[in-house]
């Protein structure tokens, strides 16, 4: 599973970068894409440029993808992915149903997009915690401009909306029994009608890239079903329909999936995960600590990375 938007810090992947080539090769790779040194941005910073929309989408499928393509080397074999938001991109590339450079150009698109849109149509989100999913859904339902944008995990829900209606829903909320009402730091009312104008903008690149079946299959936590076709039009809907994360994570875990691991920088999937199934299995693989955890033999990969070609290492 690959995480989303939010996840980014600054300093990611850089432990890795200086340790292994074939991350090198990964971020050199998705510099050389987008025409700016994503390197230095990662390492640099400031922040507030790593946490911009546009930014931040590339460098966080970067990192997920140097991980996985270590882990893959290292014989990590999966039966399915998934992502969270943009990290449903992500899982696209580990199924091979897009390349990464073509999905490095697309999240770039995504995330000019999705500025654009918030420039258009000003809102906010805010996270409701400590009340039930139908409670925070009956509470959107009973106000315009409100709408549940991300399940993250029981008792955990983000709404996205207009600032005053959001205000509007906080109180409710409260009224209602919510532990708090956390406003996030993001330019936009994101998975949302708000960022409708985002659809058309990003429909010419993503139907003009080259797409394959996914193998292994791809789990989309928006249609909340392994999905093999029609990958642009579901990827355009995502754009302005909730997150499913907790309903996702209850399906799989019902249809005998029972290990999770996170792939790229952070813990908050798995954390989530942990809420959600708490007798699944869960790891994280980010770091260079991490990835040492998952593989006793981790500290080898640098030999075994040398001695392969580069075309044998990349993605289908």
């Amino acid at each position: 599973m690959f995480p989303g938007q939010g996840s980014q810090t600054l300093g990611m992947g850089m432990d890795l970068y200086e340790h292994d080539r074939l991350v090198r090769d990964t971020f050199d790779e998705a510099s050389e894409v987008l025409g700016h040194d994503l390197v230095a941005l990662c390492s640099e910073g400031p922040a507030e440029l790593l946490a911009r929309t546009d930014l931040a989408q590339p460098a966080l499928l970067t990192h997920s993808i140097a991980v996985y393509r270590l882990l893959r080397c290292e014989g990590l074999h999966f039966d399915a992915a998934f992502g969270h938001s943009l990290g449903e991109y992500t899982a696209l590339v580990a199924t091979g149903a897009v390349s990464f450079r073509q999905a490095v150009r697309l999240v770039r698109a995504r995330g000019l997009a999705m500025l654009e849109a918030a420039r258009r149509s000003p809102g906010g989100m805010v996270a409701v915690l400590g009340l039930e999913d139908d409670a925070v859904e009956a509470l959107c339902a009973e106000l315009d401009g409100v709408w549940p944008a991300n399940f993250n995990s029981p008792g955990q829900v983000v709404v996205s909306g207009r600032e005053e209606a959001l205000g509007e829903l906080a109180e409710r909320a409260r009224a209602a029994g919510a532990r708090r009402v956390l406003p996030l730091k993001v330019s936009g009312a994101f998975h949302s009608p708000l960022v409708e104008s985002a659809v058309e903008p990003l429909r010419e690149a993503l139907e003009a890239a080259d797409w394959q079946a996914p193998d292994p299959p791809f789990y989309s936590v928006c249609s909340l079903d392994f999905e093999r076709e029609r990958l642009p039009e579901l990827l355009l809907r995502q754009l302005v329909s909730p997150v499913r994360f907790t309903q996702a994570v209850r399906a799989l875990r019902a249809a005998g999936y029972d290990s999770f691991l996170e792939v790229g920088p952070g813990s908050v999937l798995s954390g989530l995960v942990a809420r959600i199934a708490p007798e699944a299995v869960t790891a994280r693989a980010g770091d260079l600590e991490s990835v040492a955890a998952l593989n006793p033999e981790a500290d080898e990969r640098d030999e075994r990375a040398e001695r392969q070609e580069p075309d044998e290492r990349e993605d289908a």
